[in-house]
């Protein structure tokens, strides 16, 4: 099978890697120049670790991760109001079996790993046309190409999904909160340390974070909002948007804005979910982010994504190329694992707003969502 994968972040290099594997021919169109830099601290957890192991890419990504000595809570004037050295704000319990690694660098790692694969860099697809014999893909380049099978690993605002099964705003749940992040010099002199501040009644916040070897940090802002409408791909008019958001706040935030304003890997984007009946249309399937977003508050995207892929490339696999068949497994296969993923996300909003309100929060742990999927041996 000749398969079409567009994007080229985690979930679209970790399905090449299986796909190759079992024997598929495999082209990756990605609309970036390359491999985009930047992106938050993300995290491999639960069956994702066994994904990896697999891959035999287990070591490499623990040698590569994020290694934090603990956190600080801070108020406005940078006087220290909480510490931990058990937790993390961006990766959890320190002592705990997640890896903890920067997005760009899974990324090479895996984009490494899947080997002998077809890259268009620098462009998209603008239009599918599917009939007996295949996806028959146009490109914005002008390239025509025809495809037995067409996977979506674009993100939350999947250009595959909104070509093949309509509107965003059809399958989009806002949680409230838009987040940024960007790289920074260390400008606090961290030391495997991140440090947070968050202002009460605002709606805003945000921490730093020293990376790769404290050479670099990473710095997170969010705030607050209703639905915000801009273009996803105007990354000045993100930036305003920040601006105009977090004027006025305290701490190092004006220092760090600054920075912002030249940082090349800047991203604003809504913590948001996306939910849909179905995953697939004919010869289109979606992975990860483009079909089953659960948001950052969940923690798990890419373990969503990796687990995903692995299933995913699996079932085409077992299914001897019937993609019919392999898309309605793939589906049966995850649909709790993501369904439990999605809602830890909402508790982990209202554990978040309840300790806000310093009342108790008796909802579910993260530990229970996480071991719910067995992953079979294809």
């Amino acid at each position: 099978m000749n398969i079409l994968i567009s994007g080229a972040s985690i979930g679209g290099p970790a399905l090449a890697y299986w796909l190759t594997r079992h024997g598929f021919d495999v082209t990756i169109v990605e609309r970036s120049n390359g491999l985009r830099p930047g992106g938050q601290a993300i995290d491999v957890r639960g069956p994702a670790l066994d994904v990896a192991a697999r891959m035999g890419l287990l070591e490499e990504i623990r040698a590569h991760r994020v290694e934090m000595r603990g956190m600080s809570m801070v108020d406005g004037e940078g006087n220290e109001v909480y510490r931990s050295e058990e937790h993390t704000f961006t990766g959890g319990e320190l002592a705990g079996p997640d890896i903890e690694i920067l997005r760009d660098d899974l990324s090479q790692i895996l984009a490494k790993a899947a080997g002998e694969v077809g890259y268009l860099f620098g462009d998209s697809i603008k239009e599918i046309v599917q009939d007996g014999r295949g996806a028959h893909v146009t490109f914005d380049s002008g390239l025509r190409r025809t495809f037995d099978v067409v996977v979506g690993a674009d993100g939350l605002h999947s250009n595959t999904r909104g070509l093949v099964f309509g509107p965003e705003s059809r399958f989009i749940r806002h949680l409230g909160t838009y987040l940024s992040v960007w790289t920074a010099p260390n400008i606090l002199g961290l030391d495997r340390w991140q440090v947070f501040h968050q202002m009460p009644g605002t709606g805003w916040g945000g921490g730093v974070m020293s990376v790769r070897g404290n050479s670099e940090a990473r710095v997170y802002m969010g705030f607050e909002s209703e639905p915000i409408a801009f273009d996803h791909r105007d990354v000045e008019a993100q930036k305003r948007i920040l601006r105009d958001r977090m004027g006025g706040a305290g701490w190092v935030f004006p220092e760090l804005l600054e920075h912002m304003g030249k940082a090349e890997d800047f991203h604003l984007d809504a913590m948001a979910q996306i939910h849909m009946d179905s995953w697939s249309s004919g010869r289109v399937v979606l992975l990860g982010d483009a079909g089953y977003c659960g948001s950052p508050l969940s923690g798990q995207g890419t373990s969503m994504a990796m687990v995903g892929a692995y299933v995913l490339a699996g079932e085409l696999a077992a299914a001897r190329g019937d993609h019919t068949a392999a898309f309605a497994a793939y589906e049966r296969e995850l649909r709790d694992y993501v369904r439990g993923n999605q809602e830890l996300a909402l508790t982990n909003k209202a554990r978040v707003e309840a300790q806000q309100a310093g009342e108790e929060y008796r909802g579910e742990v993260f530990g229970e969502v996480v071991g719910r999927l067995s992953l079979k041996d294809y």
